[in-house]
C-alpha cells in the first residue's frame, strides 16, 4: 500500500493539529484522569484507617514508581520507535521493537516481584516506613508486587496502542480498570476488613482486567502493530535501542521513586503527619499532572510520525497547540489547588497537624504546576524525535538533578518548610532548563527544512 493510500498514515500526517491532538489525547486524558482518581482513591480510603496507615500509601508509591519505571521505559521507548517505524512504513520493524518491549517487561516485572517479595520488611524500612507504618506498608507492598509483570506489560501494550493512533481503545482499557478499582477499595477494605492489604489487591485485580482488555485487542488482530512470539527479537542492538529510547521515562520514574523516598525520610524527621501530609499533597499534584501527561500521549505520536515522514512544520506546530492548551488548563487548576488546599488535605485526613502541612506543600506545587506543561512537553517532544540524550538530561531534571540536591538541602536550612517547598522549586529550574533545549531544536529543523 502506498503512503497517501494508508488512512492512518494520512490522519497522523495530514489532519489539522487543532482536530488530531485533541482525537489523540482526550481518551488518553481521561484514562490517565481514572487512573489517578483511583490512585488517590487508595490513599483516601486507606486514609479513613489512621494516619500511619495514609503513610504507608506514600511509603510504597515509591516501589510503585519502581514498577512503572520499568512499564513506561519500555512502554515509552518501543512506543516512540514504533511511530516513527510507522510514518516510514516499516511495519516489521514496528513489530518487533512491540513484541520485544512485551516480552522483556513480563521477565523484568517476575524478575523484580521475586527480588523484592524475599526482602519486603528491609525494602519498606529503606522506603522510609517507621516502625509504625511498616506493618500496613508490607501489608500493601506484597500484593502490588505480585502484580508487577500483568502492571509493566499494561504499560507496554498502553504505549503500543497509543503509538499507532489507537488512545481511544486504551482509554477503554485503562478506564475499565481503573473504575473497577474504585469499586473494589471499599469492598476490600471494609467489608472483607482486608485493610491496606485490601487496597493492594483491588488495584491488582483492576490492572488484570485492563490487561485482558489489551491482549485480547492484539489476539484478535485489531491494531497495526502484532504481538507475537515470532517477532521478539534476538539481537540485543533492540533491546539498546529500546531502552535507550525510553531512558527518558526511566529516569522520570525512577528518580520519582528516589525523590519519594528521599521525601518520606525529610518527612518522617518530623513524624507520621508529616508524611502523611506529603503523600496526600503529592498525590493530588499528580492527579492534576496526569493531565498534562495524557496531553503529552496524545500530542507525542504526531510528533513522532510527522517527524518520521519529514514534516517539520507540524511537528512545531504539534508542540506550541500542545504546550498553549495545557497551560491554560494547569493554571485553572493551580488556582483551585490554591485556594481550597486546607478542604483537599482535610477531605483525606482529618487531623491538624496533617492540614497544616499538607496545606503549604499543596499551595508551594499550585503554584508552579502550570510549568508541567512546558517541562513534559519538551521532554516528550525530545524524545518523540528521537533526541535520546536530550530527552534523557531533561527527564533527570526534575526529581533528580534539583529535586534530590533540594530535598537534602532545603530541610537543613529551613527545616519543615524545605520538606514543604522542594518540588516547587525544582519545578522552576527544570522550566528554565528546558528552554535552550526548545531553541535548538527548533532552529535544527528550520535547517533541515532549508537543506
Amino acid at each position: 500500500m502506498e503512503r497517501n493510500e494508508d488512512p492512518q498514515f494520512k490522519m497522523m500526517t495530514t489532519e489539522p493539529i487543532h482536530r488530531l491532538i485533541p482525537r489523540l489525547a482526550v481518551p488518553t486524558v481521561l484514562s490517565m484522569m481514572i487512573t489517578g482518581v483511583y490512585n488517590t482513591a487508595d490513599t483516601y480510603f486507606v486514609s479513613q484507617l489512621g494516619t500511619s496507615a495514609s503513610a504507608a500509601v506514600g511509603i510504597v508509591f515509591s516501589l510503585m514508581a519502581i514498577i512503572q519505571a520499568v512499564g513506561f521505559t519500555l512502554g515509552m521507548g518501543c512506543g516512540s520507535i514504533i511511530s516513527r517505524r510507522l510514518g516510514e512504513k516499516n511495519l516489521e520493524a514496528a513489530n518487533v521493537s512491540g513484541s520485544s518491549a512485551f516480552a522483556s517487561a513480563i521477565f523484568f516485572g517476575v524478575l523484580l516481584s521475586v527480588i523484592s517479595l524475599s526482602h519486603l520488611e528491609g525494602l519498606v524500612e529503606l522506603l522510609g516506613a517507621t516502625p509504625t507504618i511498616v506493618p500496613f506498608a508490607e501489608d500493601y507492598a506484597k500484593w502490588i508486587l505480585v502484580g508487577a509483570p500483568i502492571i509493566c506489560s499494561c504499560f507496554v501494550m498502553n504505549n503500543i496502542l497509543r503509538s499507532e493512533g489507537h488512545a481511544a481503545f486504551s482509554a477503554i482499557a485503562l478506564t475499565s480498570g481503573g473504575i473497577l478499582n474504585m469499586l473494589l477499595d471499599p469492598l476490600f477494605i471494609y467489608t472483607f476488613n482486608l485493610g491496606t492489604s485490601g487496597a493492594a489487591l483491588a488495584t491488582v485485580a483492576s490492572q488484570a482486567v485492563s490487561f485482558l482488555i489489551f491482549i485480547q485487542f492484539f489476539i484478535r488482530k485489531k491494531g497495526t502493530v502484532a504481538l507475537s512470539i515470532k517477532h521478539v527479537s534476538k539481537k540485543l542492538h533492540v533491546y539498546i535501542d529500546i531502552i535507550t529510547t525510553g531512558i527518558p521515562a526511566l529516569f522520570r520514574q525512577g528518580l520519582a521513586s528516589v525523590a519519594t523516598i528521599l521525601l518520606n525520610t525529610g518527612a518522617g524527621f518530623y513524624g507520621d503527619a508529616a508524611i502523611s501530609a506529603m503523600t496526600i499533597a503529592t498525590k493530588v499534584i499528580m492527579l492534576c499532572g496526569g493531565l498534562m501527561i495524557g496531553i503529552g500521549q496524545g500530542f507525542a505520536p504526531v510528533a513522532g510520525y510527522n517527524y518520521g515522514a519529514c514534516l517539520y512544520k507540524r511537528v512545531r506546530g504539534a508542540w506550541r497547540f500542545t504546550f498553549f492548551v495545557a497551560f491554560a488548563l494547569l493554571f485553572f487548576i493551580g488556582g483551585l489547588l490554591f485556594i481550597f488546599a486546607p478542604q483537599i488535605v482535610a477531605w483525606f485526613r482529618d487531623d491538624q497537624q496533617v492540614i497544616a502541612v499538607g496545606t503549604v506543600a499543596l499551595r508551594a506545587q499550585a503554584i508552579t504546576i502550570p510549568l508541567h506543561a512546558f517541562i513534559i512537553s519538551v521532554n516528550m517532544l525530545m524524545q518523540a524525535c528521537g533526541k535520546k540524550l536530550q530527552a534523557s538530561f531533561l527527564s533527570l531534571n526534575r526529581q533528580g538533578v534539583y529535586f534530590i540536591p533540594l530535598i537534602v538541602l532545603l530541610p537543613r536550612l529551613i527545616g519543615l518548610s524545605g520538606v514543604e517547598v522542594a518540588q516547587a522549586s525544582a519545578d522552576l529550574l527544570s522550566a528554565v532548563t528546558a528552554v535552550p533545549y526548545l531553541f535548538l531544536f527548533f532552529r535544527e529543523l528550520k535547517r533541515e527544512e532549508e537543506n
